[in-house]
C-alpha cells in the first residue's frame, strides 16, 4: 500500500475530523474536513458522521480511528465524553462493516502522542514522556523510552475530589469562564500531579487548545519536566490514527 493512502478520523467530543495522511512527512496530505461531534454521540451517530467524513475523501484504503476512552483490541470499555452505548463495543467491527474498509480504533491520546513521539515534540527523546491533550476532556499518552504504555486515561485523576479533567480541561476553562492566568493555575496544579506521579522528563500539551500555547504556557511555573507545546497541533490524532491502521496492515 502507498503510505500517502491511510487515512486517520479523530473522534473527539465536540468534533469529528479527518484527512488522508502522508506518513513519510508526519502530515496531512489534504485539508481535512470535519463535522459536529453528533449529540447525543451513540456508536449509530457516530459512525454516520465518520462515514460521511471517510466519504467526502472518497478514500477506499485502510482507516485508523481514535476513540475518547480506552480501546482494548478494538473494544471500546470506557466513554467518558459520549454516548454510553460504546461500553464494551466491538467498535473496529462496527467500523469496519459500516464502511467496508480495513479499520483501527485506538485511544485517542494515544494517537496523539504516537504522532508527537514519531514526528514532533517527543521525537528521539529517551526517558518517560506525557503528552497531554486539553480539549472536551484530558487525554493522556505515557512514553517510556518511545515505547507506548496505553489507555493511561490521567485526565480522570482525582483533583480537589472530582475528575481533574472537570478542572483543568479546556472545556472546564470555557465552562468557568476563566482567564488565562486562572486557567493556567489549574492546568498547574494538575501538572503538579502528574508529575509527581511520573516523574517525565517531557511533558507535550497538545489539543485543541495547543494552538494557543503562547497564551498560557508561558504563566506555568518551571518544574522538572520540560514542557512545550505539541508541533503537530490538533492534527496529531489524525496523524497517529493512521500510524496504526498503517501498522496493522
Amino acid at each position: 500500500m502507498a503510505l500517502a493512502t491511510v487515512f486517520g478520523v479523530d473522534i473527539g467530543g465536540s468534533g469529528i475530523k479527518g484527512a488522508p495522511v502522508d506518513l513519510e512527512r508526519g502530515a496531512l496530505a489534504e485539508e481535512r474536513y470535519k463535522v459536529l461531534t453528533p449529540h447525543p454521540a451513540s456508536p449509530e451517530a457516530v459512525v454516520t458522521a465518520v462515514t460521511e467524513v471517510v466519504r467526502h475523501f472518497d478514500h477506499r484504503g485502510p482507516v485508523g480511528l481514535t476513540f475518547p476512552g480506552v480501546v482494548v483490541a478494538g473494544h471500546t470499555r470506557t466513554a467518558a465524553n459520549v454516548d454510553k452505548g460504546w461500553i464494551g463495543l466491538d467498535a473496529q467491527g462496527l467500523f469496519r462493516e459500516a464502511l467496508d474498509l480495513p479499520a483501527t480504533v485506538v485511544n485517542d491520546a494515544d494517537a496523539a502522542g504516537l504522532a508527537e513521539v514519531a514526528y514532533g515534540a517527543g521525537h528521539a527523546q529517551g526517558g518517560v514522556v506525557l503528552v497531554l491533550t486539553f480539549g472536551t476532556g484530558i487525554g493522556s499518552a505515557l512514553f517510556v523510552d518511545g515505547a507506548l504504555v496505553p489507555n493511561t486515561e490521567l485526565g480522570h485523576l482525582e483533583l480537589r475530589g472530582k475528575d481533574a479533567e472537570r478542572r483543568a480541561s479546556s472545556a472546564a476553562r470555557d465552562r468557568h469562564q476563566l482567564t488565562w492566568p486562572e486557567w493556567a493555575a489549574r492546568v498547574d496544579e494538575y501538572l503538579d500531579l502528574v508529575e509527581m506521579l511520573f516523574s517525565p522528563q517531557l511533558i507535550v500539551v497538545g489539543g485543541g487548545v495547543s494552538r494557543k500555547h503562547e497564551k498560557f504556557l508561558p504563566l506555568l511555573k518551571d518544574r522538572e519536566a520540560a514542557v512545550v507545546p505539541a508541533k503537530l497541533r490538533n492534527n496529531a490524532g489524525i496523524v497517529g490514527a493512521a500510524m496504526a491502521a498503517a501498522k496493522a496492515g
